[in-house]
């Protein structure tokens, strides 16, 4: 088992060479929508109502609801909010996901996302009992599902044990979303040759936000201009930079959330130099640029 901090050579920011995206563009947004499958015979993954007298209850109707609304209405939302942009988002997919949402997985296929792993089933990666197993088995019922090979990885609760990057790049992974540490992709040393980081991010992510922070609405269009303008900046004079945002359709996807997102988009879209790019695309930029 290896620790994290010897996977990756640490690297100062201030230290780098600016890199530079094509045709003098400056940020690259990695926009990740995340779509899963809650199992109502096992404990919700999060809860929005706690039960009375915090009993912990199977089955969790109502939290169960809670999300399943995410699916049945807040993902057409988001879709549609990204659409009228022509952005073909990231989508972080369970891979029990096809087979539960057939609906979803094949509007996104036909949209031309990218299909990124999202485990298997919406649990801690610490709790599968065999986890090369797992990663394979949602590799595979994916690349049926996309259409194309996945080579993105994001787990559940970004959970990892040590040695989940050696079982990633065995597998064929090629970048991993869950060292959410830079502005950048960093390489990952693995048993298996170099794997990429992803700048993901857990602030900017409207988990965190709504759900555990408890902001109001707009604190998902206010942080998420906050850190755009910052970056596209500093990338003015530093390079290229990456923005990670993060959103899920049972919370950005609902109707008092919705126009913020939208709002947060155009802003983004409005200014020049700004692209829109998926992990696989980022991924290519990055390993050509510092070649």
């Amino acid at each position: 088992m290896t620790e994290p901090h010897t996977r990756l050579a640490y690297q100062a920011s201030v230290d780098r060479t600016p890199l530079a995206l094509p045709d003098g563009n400056r940020i690259a947004v990695f926009l990740v929508v995340n779509v899963e499958r809650w199992d109502i015979a096992r404990p919700m993954p999060r809860q929005v109502l706690t039960p009375p007298q915090g009993a912990s209850v199977i089955p969790d109707l109502p939290n169960w609801a809670w999300h399943e609304y995410g699916m049945r209405v807040g993902f057409w939302r988001l879709k549609q909010a990204l659409d009228a942009h022509g952005i073909a988002p990231t989508l972080a997919i369970n891979g029990v996901v096809p087979k539960a949402y057939p609906r979803v997985a094949q509007a996104a296929r036909d949209a031309g996302w990218e299909f990124m792993v999202h485990g298997y089933h919406q649990t801690a990666t610490h709790l599968v009992q065999d986890q090369r197993a797992m990663i394979r088995d949602a590799i595979a019922d994916l690349t049926e599902a996309a259409g194309h090979v996945p080579v993105g990885w994001l787990a559940p609760g970004l959970t990892e044990t040590l040695d989940t990057p050696d079982l990633l790049a065995e597998a064929g992974i090629q970048y991993c979303a869950d060292f959410v540490l830079d502005d950048l992709p960093c390489r990952l040393q693995t048993a298996h040759g170099d794997m990429l980081t992803m700048p993901y991010s857990v602030e900017l992510n409207d988990i965190t936000m709504m759900m555990i922070q408890h902001h109001r609405a707009e604190e998902l269009f206010d942080r998420t201009v906050a850190q755009f303008d910052r970056l596209y900046e500093e990338a003015a004079t530093q390079g290229a930079k990456v923005m990670g945002l993060a959103v899920h359709p049972y919370i950005s996807g609902v109707p008092h959330r919705i126009g913020w997102f939208e709002k947060a988009l155009a802003h983004m879209a409005s200014r020049p130099g700004t692209l829109f790019w998926q992990g696989r695309q980022i991924m290519d930029w990055y390993k050509q640029a510092t070649a």
